[in-house]
């Protein structure tokens, strides 16, 4: 079991993005005193499962034809870096 804070940075996500999933019923979680605990099969099948949308039409290259940065991988990296 993980606790919200736990799950976020297993994710790395935001701790109250946890706590909206888990108020949305998106991510399953036991009450364990106060507390919420997230099961690791749980928290598995919901990082693999993406509902995300795949982008529009030609935003994968940048005006001048080069193809589209990695921006969340950038973004990832310089928080790592802190």
């Amino acid at each position: 079991m993980h606790s919200v804070p736990q799950a976020a940075l297993r994710t790395g996500k935001h701790p109250e993005t946890i706590r909206r999933w888990i108020r949305s019923g998106r991510l399953r979680s036991q009450r364990i005193g106060l507390q919420h605990g997230v099961a690791e099969a749980d928290l598995e099948e919901l990082t693999r499962s993406s509902d995300a949308l795949p982008p529009p039409v030609g935003w994968n290259r940048l005006p001048s034809g080069n193809p589209m940065p990695d921006w969340v991988g950038a973004v990832r990296e310089s928080r790592d870096s802190r």
